[in-house]
């Protein structure tokens, strides 16, 4: 039987995802470890992130400031927008340092199933970037919910900007996928999204 206060924190640690008992467990008792001047840093870190993290006003990503690093570089191609559905996404892709345009953060996907309609998505953010876009990548999941919101969002960008090129990032397998451990789906997007070898 642990005290209150560690019975807390055990809660606490609990509501993030992944998370069970054990592992909360584990989490509240190297915090009770840790000397008072890392957990008094580790607690206001919380406290800055509540008070200053929020969505930037141009794409919809995370950032400290009112528009984030991304859309405030002039280094970078304005008029190339990928639509991706969470910052995770984001930060995924500017790994790969391939991609030197900008995003648009949906925050979700349209999701009959959750109850996640259209007008829940801040549509208008991505109408207004769109704007002055040469070309829109839409880069959502293969999943359902992620084709559907692709294919609305295709339909979309095309009745209000006819003029504008909209694409979808190629699907398929894997490196060192194997094809009998391919899902169907993937299979599908492997073979339409096939290119001329060089």
């Amino acid at each position: 039987m642990y005290p209150k206060s560690l019975n807390e924190l055990i809660e606490c640690f609990r509501y993030l995802p992944g998370v069970g008992e054990r592992t909360a467990e584990r989490f509240a008792l190297k915090v009770a470890d840790m000397n008072e001047e890392d957990v008094t840093r580790f607690a206001k870190s919380l406290v800055y992130l509540k008070e200053h993290l929020h969505h930037c006003s141009v794409c919809g990503n995370l950032t400290d400031d009112d528009i984030c690093e991304i859309c405030a570089d002039t280094g970078r191609d304005h008029s190339q927008i990928l639509v991706v559905e969470s910052s995770r996404d984001v930060n995924a892709m500017e790994k790969t340092r391939e991609f030197f345009g900008v995003y648009h953060v949906l925050n979700g996907l349209i999701s009959s199933s959750k109850g996640v309609m259209p007008e829940d998505l801040d549509l208008e953010l991505l109408l207004k970037q769109a704007k002055d876009a040469k070309e829109i990548i839409l880069a959502t999941s293969t999943t359902i919910d992620g084709e559907t919101t692709a294919m609305y969002l295709g339909r979309l960008l095309k009745e209000t900007y006819p003029n504008l090129l909209i694409t979808r990032i190629a699907h398929g397998l894997p490196s060192g996928g194997l094809l009998d451990y391919a899902d169907e789906m993937t299979l599908s997007h492997a073979l339409s999204d096939r290119r001329e070898m060089r």
